[in-house]
């Protein structure tokens, strides 16, 4: 790990005041081990875990990627109108993302819902994410900034963030610059995106877990220096949107090797450094996911992803979840 890159990141975070820890809070799926959808019942249980044994002295914040979840089409999941309840009743916050890398499934996400957020979820709903690495599969900023434009519109009376979520390096490449700036062919027609989650892994990146915390800490140095320098004056509100390791089970990628004993080492230093500069941190994911299909990498190669959880599927942690300088 190199110093500079942590003082560096520290200062693009905050340059003049004196960084208060970042909130930790996990990704949450829509399914249960056996694929069917999670009920409002069955999001408490993973709130009352996650509040009392998810590090921290206690979680009280998730995020989803869509308000229905369409992985398989002849059993789709409500996920809005089934967490949100249970969020308040825990009180939970919850950022909760909509399916935008097409108009159609924006049109469809959004009308779903405007039928369940109302001004009873105001404190709940944390934000509002639309699309979830959009860019990273190629749907041009332009096209993506008019939705989260029209979400801000929409919903903007109950929720007081709407964003993206994206790699890392499509922010540090300029990829996102449109969406940062409101500026799409030559002039600034709407306000910038001033909510952002940023995903970074050094497992996606091949490292070795000696150097996977560096890599982490540099990738988001990056991608947050340049959303500032382009931000300018403007007040951009910054998280890290994902990052993890994937435990005993999972699928080695090139030199960075899946195990728990490494999943822990990585939450321990990357996530517990970059919490403790002042950076919200979202774990992928909370609990393994037994059901989930395999995941392509930016090599083409397969992947599973059914190990990456924080717990075990049954709601128990894999390890301690205490950073060690501060809980």
């Amino acid at each position: 790990m190199h110093y500079s890159t942590i003082l560096s990141l520290a200062l693009a975070v905050s340059p003049l005041a004196v960084l208060a820890r970042g909130n930790l809070g996990y990704a949450v799926g829509a399914r249960k081990p056996d694929s069917n959808c999670k009920s409002t019942a069955d999001y408490e249980a993973d709130f009352d875990a996650l509040s009392s044994k998810g590090g921290l002295g206690g979680v009280k914040r998730v995020r989803t990627y869509a308000v229905v979840d369409n992985a398989l089409p002849d059993n789709l999941c409500q996920v809005a109108s089934a967490i949100l309840p249970a969020a308040k009743a825990k009180g939970f916050q919850v950022i909760l993302g909509l399916s935008a890398d097409t108009g159609a499934a924006y049109d469809s996400e959004k009308a779903t819902l405007a039928t369940v957020l109302t001004s009873d979820y105001a404190s709940t709903v944390y934000a509002l994410t639309v699309g979830s690495e959009s860019l990273y599969r190629e749907v041009d900023a332009c096209e993506l900034l008019p939705r989260i434009v029209d979400a801000r519109s929409t919903f903007g009376n109950i929720v007081k963030r709407v964003g993206t979520v994206d790699s890392w390096n499509k922010f540090a490449d300029g990829t996102a610059d449109p969406i940062i700036t409101g500026n799409c062919d030559g002039k600034a027609s709407v306000p910038g995106i001033t909510f952002l989650l940023v995903n970074a892994f050094g497992y996606w990146q091949g490292q070795d877990i000696n150097n996977a915390t560096a890599t982490y800490l540099d990738d988001l140095q990056q991608a947050i220096g340049h959303i500032q320098d382009l931000a300018g004056l403007n007040t951009v509100e910054i998280m890290n949107g994902e990052t993890g390791w994937p435990g005993d089970g999972g699928s080695n990628h090139y030199s960075a090797v899946a195990s728990t004993k490494n999943e822990e080492r990585f939450f321990k230093t990357g996530v517990c450094t970059m919490l403790a500069l002042g950076v919200d941190v979202f774990y992928f994911e909370a609990f393994d996911e037994s059901q989930k299909p395999l995941s392509k990498a930016d090599t083409g190669e397969l992947r599973d992803e059914t190990h990456w959880g924080a717990f075990y599927d049954n709601r128990t942690p894999k390890f301690s979840l205490v950073c060690p300088t501060f809980g």
